[in-house]
């Protein structure tokens, strides 16, 4: 079994790489620059996951994706949220919507894809959850149904979205990294890239209130 793993180095995809590098036979991980604003320590630490793991890695630039839309990219400014409003749907739905990128999954995925079809990788992983999936419309297990139903028709191997913390929250992650030795220290969940998480974004917020729900320190910033 071979996958490929879309490495972000956020929480969830350094658990999901996790489990496809226990999993697989073999393991490519890929990371994205499209002119995110964290796109260095992105790229920095997945590079130092990969290294650790001794597997393949394959950092893909999408320049024309700097231009679009989108408070990641920094086209508009990053949406500030309170850690009491993390479970206000009407909020969070606003703060997902400040922060989309257009089609971002569907393009990823597609890349994805024809790597996995050229390489004949058997899976392609991805760290969607269910947390993320209360506003995220592309990280939903529909989302993934259809995904795969397109990939039987449109690919000649048929690779297959593995998506293995599809139901989780963030604190189920949190404990299933520790369980698995996933190296969440070298995970990196802020939307900004400065030498230090800001602990004020709404992702650095959901990740603080996932390790202490889980009851346990992060280790990223023990480490820094």
């Amino acid at each position: 079994m071979k996958s490929i793993v879309l490495l972000s180095s956020g929480l969830d995809s350094t658990v999901a790489f996790k489990e496809a590098y226990d999993k697989c036979d073999e393991v490519m991980c890929v990371t994205f620059d499209y002119g995110q604003r964290a796109r260095k320590k992105e790229i920095e630490f997945a590079k130092a996951i990969c290294k650790k793991f001794g597997v393949k890695h394959t950092i893909i630039d999408l320049p024309w994706y700097r231009t679009f839309r989108g408070a990641l990219t920094g086209r508009e400014e990053l949406p500030e949220i309170s850690g009491r409003d993390l479970d206000n749907r009407e909020i969070t739905q606003k703060t997902a919507e400040a922060v989309w990128v257009p089609a971002r999954n569907v393009v990823f995925l597609a890349i994805a894809a024809a790597l996995a079809e050229n390489y004949r990788y058997d899976l392609i992983v991805t760290g969607f959850d269910a947390e993320e999936a209360a506003t995220f419309p592309d990280n939903t297990s529909g989302f993934v149904e259809s995904f795969n139903g397109m990939l039987k028709s449109g690919t000649l191997t048929h690779p297959e979205i593995y998506v293995p913390l599809i139901s989780m929250s963030k604190t189920e992650i949190v404990k299933r990294g520790l369980k698995i030795g996933a190296p969440l220290e070298w995970s990196w969940s802020c939307y900004k890239g400065e030498e230090r998480p800001c602990g004020a974004c709404e992702s650095c917020l959901r990740r603080k209130r996932a390790f202490a729900a889980a009851g346990t320190e992060d280790p990223l910033l023990e480490r820094l």
